[in-house]
């Protein structure tokens, strides 16, 4: 039994819950810290150029309020953000 097993054994047997949960809860809370990190890199970029989505950004590019080559880096960042953003969401979504 590897130490970590014997945390979780332990935390479940003093928190009289199942190991699952444990691992649940876990999980969910590590997921979670992991989106306020991404959500908060994703809003400043947003921020900076008055946006909520890559869409939005998209549209400003179309409208030529905003010069792609100034903004790409910002762009390609957000969409990636973006990405795994929605990727923990439903992440989160699938823990019991």
């Amino acid at each position: 039994m590897t130490d970590r097993t014997r945390i979780v054994d332990t935390l479940a047997r003093d928190f009289g819950i199942s190991v699952e949960n444990v691992l649940d809860e876990s999980l969910r809370s590590f997921l979670e810290k992991k989106l306020r990190e991404v959500s908060s890199q994703y809003y400043a970029i947003g921020r900076k150029y008055g946006v909520c989505s890559v869409l939005e950004m998209e549209q400003l590019y179309v409208s030529g309020k905003i010069e792609e080559s100034v903004s790409r880096e910002d762009f390609e960042t957000l969409d990636h953000l973006e990405f795994k953003k929605n990727e923990i969401e439903q992440l989160i979504g699938q823990i019991a």
